[in-house]
């Protein structure tokens, strides 16, 4: 799932979308009420796309673990954060069998429910393949271009003003 510029704030309910940044904060808005406010520097900030639950081989980004859950629900909710503790971990473990049962809180896993029926409500949760897919087509496009100037004889290539002052200052030298 692609979850830049969302982050979750703490002490404060809810989900939160980067703005702006300000001199001494930053101004974000509440995902569900769309009601602006600051976040200052003694806020402890994180973005969904930095955090990662600890599995017993390596940690997997909150995204990877959407994407299984979102798998898991057929597109649909999760469990309600509010259910029952024991319910909460058979539902997460049916999601991420090993995921690391003394790291992982049951508090952190209502987080988790917490914030992928929150972005389920507002259609945020969305794959990643799209954008990768994206960033492939212009690296394709950029190297048929450079094939079809390879042919083309030029008496010298442009070169960008910060290199020309640069070439001035330092003589050439000849490499074998």
């Amino acid at each position: 799932m692609i979850l830049k510029d969302i982050l979750a704030i703490s002490g404060e309910p809810g989900l939160f979308k980067f703005i702006a940044q300000g001199k001494n904060a930053i101004i974000v808005e509440q995902l569900e009420t769309k009601k602006r406010s600051s976040a200052y520097g003694s806020a402890k900030v994180s973005s969904l796309e930095d955090i990662a639950i600890f599995t017993d081989k390596e940690d997997l980004p909150l995204g990877k673990v959407f994407d299984l859950i979102h798998e898991k629900e057929n597109g649909g909710e999760a469990i309600d954060s509010k259910a029952d503790a024991g319910k909460l971990k058979e539902w997460f473990e049916g999601i991420l069998p090993e995921y690391s049962k003394d790291k992982v809180y049951t508090s952190d896993i209502k987080k988790v429910a917490q914030w992928y029926n929150i972005l389920h409500k507002l259609n945020l949760l969305t794959k990643e393949e799209p954008e990768k897919e994206a960033e492939e087509k212009p690296a394709k496009e950029k190297s048929t271009k450079e094939k079809s100037t390879k042919g083309k004889s030029t008496k010298e290539k442009p070169v960008p003003v910060a290199e020309k002052k640069n070439k001035k200052a330092t003589p050439k030298t000849k490499s074998k």
